[in-house]
């Protein structure tokens, strides 16, 4: 509960343990084994913020956070449109070094795309949803040595890539990357009477995909880190973003990624920003993650097998000792709904551990499916991201490229059947030019032959002259007109 301007999280013995606003953007981590009570933690928790008007993301993995509709305002969100309103973004946002890895391309395959985003750049292509990048490979392999100044490409490598982007989109890639994109300052808001809006984002198709999930997720941490102001230190957070299976998002990730992630989580405190991750294990946080948690909620672990014991052993050690009780003992053998919480106090410096029952509050669980779609309705932002609009990008472009070149190699080839005929009828007309003056030099020929004949020789002249001046004729005026 949200109580002198504290975020209770529950009682230890006559004692309220409660997170402080202000170091709220500290992180935190809630982990415990399955069925310890880290969902109602989480839900509690964000209900706290909610009402210290603190806007909550929520991945909701297992689709039972929609009470949250009962209790706070909420926007429901689905990355494929079915259980929220679409949740988006464009190829171009998304980037090559995070699509590489939804895409599963090799590091090779992966510099390529780095390439391609550059020459698209260049070229003034936008490159929107997964149409847009598969015309634009297309595009690219037609030519591929046009490109040499930028690196190598080989065809090889974009019909691999292409072949995965088709796999994507058959995975619900294709209404991932679109607009609407999601604006995330229409996640940092409150309602009229100052609670901070809860965005639940439906995960439970999404997670089916790991890498999918994992990715989107790390998408929304580097959105935020690049698009929100630096504030400091606030008196209590802009918002906070709670990652449920938190593990998928380190797990087989590139070394150059993890850094990444690393110096965002380390970072993005400063823009007021508050990150808790919620896994089984704080084993499944890498080191340098999981030491800018200051806020930790450790729900039971099992220590069954001497894997279990060696984790559970690493969680107790890392908290300050409290002398009332054996921080292991208590981490192996507590109930549901029990917890070890250690704080950040006032000065920074985290508190001694203690055993707390955690207080779940007026929870509900899972809504129907006619609730949740009148909540969705009811939504102030329904009408800016249910429909989807596809503006003029790189597929566009492209196809409007190939209509006109496939009309100019129409318009070439219809000229050169033009000039094929004209050339034939050219020739039909020469020839019937020579044998018409052939004809006439003959007759010319024949008449003047006639006249010097007759006026020589009589009647045997003229034959014979018209004969011989029809030949001369014929041949003689023949030759000039061929010349």
């Amino acid at each position: 509960m949200y109580k002198d301007d504290r975020i209770v999280i529950g009682q230890a013995g006559d004692t309220e343990v409660a997170i402080l606003p202000r170091m709220a953007n500290r992180h935190g981590i809630v982990a415990g084994a399955t069925g310890t009570g880290k969902t109602t933690t989480v839900k509690a928790l964000a209900k706290s913020f909610s009402d210290a008007g603190v806007p909550v993301f929520m991945a909701d993995v297992k689709g039972d956070l929609g009470g949250m509709s009962d209790i706070c305002p909420v926007n429901f969100w689905d990355v494929y449109g079915e259980a929220g309103l679409p949740l988006r973004t464009t190829v171009t946002e998304m980037g090559p070094i995070l699509l590489s890895r939804i895409l599963g391309l090799t590091d090779i395959q992966s510099d390529v795309l780095k390439v391609l985003f550059r020459i698209a750049d260049d070229e003034g292509l936008l490159l929107i949803d997964t149409k847009d990048l598969r015309s634009f490979m297309a595009y690219v392999s037609e030519d591929p040595k046009k490109y040499a100044s930028y690196g190598n490409i080989a065809k090889q490598s974009l019909s691999a890539m292409t072949r995965a982007v088709v796999a994507i989109e058959s995975e619900g890639g294709d209404t991932f990357f679109g607009e609407p994109a999601l604006n995330l300052g229409d996640w940092i808001c409150t309602d009229n009477k100052g609670m901070g809006y809860v965005q639940v984002l439906d995960c439970r198709r999404l997670i089916r995909n790991p890498v999918m999930y994992s990715t989107f997720m790390l998408w929304m941490l580097t959105e935020l880190f690049e698009s929100l102001p630096e504030v400091g230190d606030p008196e209590k957070p802009k918002a906070v973003f709670f990652f449920d299976e938190a593990h998928t998002l380190f797990s087989n990730a590139p070394k150059y990624l993890m850094s990444s992630i690393e110096q965002t989580v380390k970072l993005i405190r400063s823009k007021g920003i508050g990150l808790y991750f919620i896994s089984q294990s704080p084993a499944d946080i890498p080191d340098g993650v999981l030491s800018q948690l200051g806020n930790k909620i450790q729900h039971a672990l099992h220590a069954y097998t001497p894997t279990d014991q060696k984790a559970a052993k690493a969680a107790a050690s890392s908290y300050r000792v409290n002398p009332a009780f054996d921080t292991y003992e208590a981490l192996t053998t507590m109930g549901v709904g029990e917890a070890l919480v250690s704080v950040l106090d006032e000065n920074g410096a985290p508190t001694v551990v203690e055993r707390v029952k955690v207080d779940p509050g007026e929870l509900t669980g899972a809504i129907d499916d006619a609730k949740r779609e009148q909540k969705i309705r009811e939504s102030l932002l329904y009408t800016k991201y249910t429909e989807s609009y596809d503006r003029d990008s790189a597929y566009e472009f492209l196809e409007r490229r190939n209509l006109q070149l496939e009309s100019e190699a129409q318009q070439a080839a219809a000229q050169a059947e033009a000039a094929k005929k004209n050339s034939a009828f050219g020739k039909e007309v020469k020839k019937a030019a020579q044998s018409t003056a052939k004809t006439t030099a003959g007759t010319v020929g024949r008449q003047v032959g006639n006249v010097i004949g007759s006026s020589v020789g009589g009647k045997f002249g003229k034959t014979l002259g018209g004969n011989v001046g029809a030949a001369l004729g014929r041949n003689l005026l023949g030759i000039l007109f061929k010349k």
